[in-house]
């Protein structure tokens, strides 16, 4: 989606308390926005979502000027955030509503989703099959404010979040030390 030179991504990689600060300090990013997309409910509450039976994903939502941060940084940093070898959920965070996708707006953001993929796939750095879906762009809603910016909010329980669900031990036994973004 494009608006005044700005453009959206929407990256699902499992709790979207630690997919934000990653993406929120960097130059050229505008907003990250935590949701819910992906699923059969309107307007979803974070309960019915945790559940289970809504079918969304907790995801954020990016507006990003590409002429600074381009898609394919994105697409490298989301990579390195998230275990895109889990189907059942990311880390300790267990569910469908916890899988990973990349959720394009485009043809080209579908096609730089697709090559960003098959490039993880080639690179051999994990030793198991890639099932990280990248599907069409379908309706976002934004979860409840409580859940923005919950890094900033809630800095000592999102610090326990990320040590305790595993994500940073992964992310640095993957990726090494340079990638933690927490």
């Amino acid at each position: 989606m494009k608006n005044n030179g700005v453009e959206t991504a929407t990256f699902a990689g499992g709790c979207f308390w630690c997919m934000v600060k990653p993406f929120d300090t960097l130059p050229g990013i505008e907003k990250v926005v935590s949701g819910y997309t992906g699923g059969h409910v309107e307007n979803p509450t974070y309960e019915q979502v945790k559940s289970g039976t809504t079918g969304h994903m907790e995801a954020v939502q990016i507006t990003y000027d590409p002429a600074i941060f381009p898609y394919e940084k994105l697409l490298d940093l989301y990579w390195t955030q998230i275990d895109p070898t889990d189907d059942g959920g990311q880390f300790f965070d267990r569910g469908s509503n916890y899988r990973t996708a990349i959720f394009y707006h485009n043809a080209g953001q579908k096609r730089l989703a697709e090559q960003s993929k098959t490039a993880l796939v080639a690179s051999g750095r994990f030793n198991k099959p890639i099932v990280t879906r990248i599907l069409p762009a379908v309706p976002f809603y934004p979860a409840e404010e409580e859940h923005q910016m919950f890094y900033k909010k809630h800095p000592g329980r999102y610090a326990e979040e990320r040590t305790e669900s595993g994500r940073d031990t992964f992310i640095e036994e993957k990726w090494g030390k340079e990638k933690l973004k927490k």
